[in-house]
């Protein structure tokens, strides 16, 4: 399955979370989609409420079904800490992500196509797989052509805070991810337990 296109805010109102980050679909109308969103009051069983969980965070961070499946793979794979925390920590260490955190897209969408079309730099050379893995201490930077993009004015005009894991320089236009993020400084509205449980019994 290739990654979702679609319109976001239906996604955002049938998982229950604002995948903007604005509350915007969710202050609207904070029902599911559909003739009967309103109204429906059905519970979900286990497994309902572990792919709900799992929609949940793949949908956050925009990924296919099988990036997601290979990274929660991969962090199996890793020693030490939590299987669901290591999780979502390679989630975070994306680049797309965290041209997101560094405020450089109002969206993790909007930032995925800035990688995309080739703004993105990592330690001075052009990256454009959004999926590249940051490493604490990489300089991220755009373009000297690209640093004038209006899209890009506009989101950092419109940055409140930045996460503590990741550090910006507006003058230089250059930020990096500082340390790996810790577990309390990531979605609260995401159950992981119920993500690793989801795939154990696959």
């Amino acid at each position: 399955m290739s990654r979702y296109t679609g319109p976001s805010w239906k996604v955002s109102r049938r998982l229950g979370i604002s995948l903007s980050g604005t509350g915007k679909e969710l202050a609207r109308r904070p029902y599911a989609p559909g003739q009967h969103g309103q109204n429906n009051r059905r519970k979900l069983s286990e497994y309902g409420l572990q792919l709900q969980e799992k929609q949940k965070l793949r949908m956050t961070y925009g990924v296919s079904e099988r990036q997601f499946a290979n990274l929660f793979k991969k962090a199996g794979k890793i020693r030490e800490g939590k299987h669901g925390e290591n999780f979502m920590i390679l989630l975070e260490r994306r680049l797309d992500n965290v041209v997101y955190r560094l405020g450089l897209a109002t969206t993790r969408r909007q930032a995925r196509q800035l990688v995309n079309h080739g703004h993105i730099t990592v330690d001075g050379k052009r990256v454009d797989i959004p999926s590249y893995e940051v490493t604490p201490g990489q300089v991220i930077s755009l373009r000297e052509r690209s640093k004038d993009l209006k899209i890009v004015k506009e989101a950092l005009e419109a940055v409140v805070g930045r996460a503590t894991f990741v550090s910006f320089d507006e003058n230089t236009m250059e930020g990096s991810l500082v340390r790996l993020p810790q577990r309390d400084e990531l979605d609260a509205n995401i159950d992981e337990a119920l993500i690793v449980e989801y795939y154990n019994k696959l």
